[in-house]
């Protein structure tokens, strides 16, 4: 199943005939990285969602995200115990969320999608909610992130590597509500590389992303 990452590779273009295949179409043949334009290339805890942006301990106020109740997004770590490392952790989430929130409601401009996002990170964000837009699908169903690790590289830069399962997770056509279920594979799980920076007001953007299907670390 090849639902919803939002994946990379160096300008890329995310098109209709892409999100066909990776919603929940066909999976031969499905090993290539996932594509989105403006990526750039590269080399949850599980029982509950976790809380809105809104709950946040940063200083700066975050957006509130709400995602419908067929949309569960779960996030292991959620807390390493560095302060630094779990700001980092939380406005990922968020993020990711935000991606999710966009897709539901049609908006690839929404504005809690470009709160998390910039630069060629904004761009592919955008252009991957667009495709769903395009096409008149949205999400459904339990993605778990899982393995979340942070590097560190300064005071306002890092890097994030984490794992996704999608094997629950689908996309669903929103003018029949027909759910483009798959039977689970080794390509329902991807992995994640990631770099945000730090803004002024203290969130950190993601700024780029890469995502490969497949990758043994990820497989259950």
């Amino acid at each position: 199943m090849k639902r919803r990452s939002l994946p990379i590779a160096a300008a890329l273009v995310a098109s209709a005939a892409l999100l066909l295949t990776a919603c929940g179409g066909d999976d031969s043949g499905s090993k290539d990285n996932d594509k989105i334009a403006g990526a750039d290339t590269g080399s949850g805890t599980s029982a509950s969602p976790t809380p809105s942006a809104s709950a946040s301990t940063a200083s700066t106020d975050r957006p509130k995200i709400d995602l419908p109740s067929d949309v569960t997004l779960t996030f292991t770590p959620e807390q390493t115990g560095d302060a630094v490392k779990d700001a980092v952790l939380k406005d990922n989430a968020e993020m990711i969320r935000a991606l999710d929130a966009a897709i539901v409601a049609q908006n690839p401009r929404l504005a809690a999608l470009e709160f998390y996002t910039e630069g060629e990170g904004a761009v592919a964000a955008e252009k991957w909610v667009k495709a769903f837009t395009d096409v008149g699908w949205t999400v459904t169903g339990a993605v778990r992130y899982f393995d979340r690790q942070v590097t560190v590289s300064s005071k306002d830069s890092a890097s994030l590597t984490y794992c996704g399962d999608e094997s629950q997770g689908f996309s669903k056509v929103i003018k029949t509500n027909e759910v483009k279920k798959t039977p689970p594979n080794k390509d329902s799980y991807v992995a994640y590389g990631v770099q945000v920076q730090k803004n002024k007001a203290g969130v950190w953007e993601l700024v780029k992303i890469q995502s490969t299907r497949g990758v043994d670390r990820c497989q259950p």
